[in-house]
């Protein structure tokens, strides 16, 4: 069967503007324009669009998108297990969170008792689930999967003071490290104050800390532009001068 764009739109629940830039950028080209001059789209259209919005659905960007689907090595029955697979994953991170929700309305209506544990554990499985989905192939890769579980349960068993903590650190680095950049010195007190704050902010993340991998953990964050983008929000230069900072800090510790 074939479809126009305004059909098509209809049929997939996206607008014809969408269609349209799609076309545009070259992720879902139509199948042929018509004497009319009309997008024309069939059934490999169709399914296209249908692994599109599946990747979309998962937070995947359309540059990425487009470099999977016009892959060589793309599989179209391999993608449908994998977003079957994160969509599982994803309707569980749900499932808890609603949980959370109906028991912490039992609670506040008397009639369950509810842990300060039970209170966080949706929103840490949300945080593994986000770092894994974002990080979770570098670091895999860099440090190894048993590391990176042994962190996962880490974080699953934190209790709501050590989220507060996590949350107040994160908040302290941000602070000094702006303070240590002003001097331009990576190797000053507030510069190292803040290497040491770094470092107490992943131990509460890792399961043991090593100079080695805190050296690691610094050298991607200018390597990796996500980390970079993240730290120079402010300030052009930052992710690299805490880096300098946490390179001195680890060769002295």
């Amino acid at each position: 069967m074939e479809y126009t764009v305004q059909k098509l739109g209809l049929l997939a629940g996206v607008s014809t503007r969408t269609l349209r830039y799609y076309d545009e950028i070259g992720i879902l080209k139509p199948a042929r324009i018509n004497s009319s001059g009309y997008r024309i789209y069939g059934q490999k259209e169709v399914n296209q669009l249908q692994q599109i919005l599946f990747y979309r659905e998962l937070g995947v960007g359309l540059e990425d998108i487009k470099a999977l689907l016009t892959s060589p090595a793309f599989d179209a029955d391999i993608a449908l297990r994998e977003h079957r697979v994160k969509l599982l994953e994803k309707r569980e991170q749900l499932d808890t969170l609603i949980a959370n929700i109906d028991l912490t309305l039992l609670q506040r209506e008397g009639s369950q008792s509810m842990s300060d544990e039970q209170r966080f554990e949706g929103f840490k499985k949300q945080l593994i689930a986000d770092n894994e989905k974002q990080y979770g192939e570098e670091i895999r890769a860099k440090y190894g999967a048993d590391q990176i579980d042994q962190s996962n349960d880490k974080i699953k068993g934190m209790t709501e003071k050590q989220y507060a903590e996590v949350e107040q650190l994160a908040a302290e680095i941000h602070n000094v490290l702006a303070e240590a950049f002003v001097t331009g010195d990576s190797a000053g007190d507030l510069a190292q104050k803040a290497a040491h704050l770094h470092r107490q902010w992943l131990s509460f993340y890792w399961a043991s800390y090593s100079k080695e991998a805190h050296a690691g953990v610094a050298q991607m964050y200018v390597e990796d532009e996500r980390f970079t983008s993240y730290y120079d929000k402010d300030q052009p230069g930052v992710a690299m001068f805490l880096r300098d900072a946490i390179l001195i800090y680890t060769e002295n510790d």
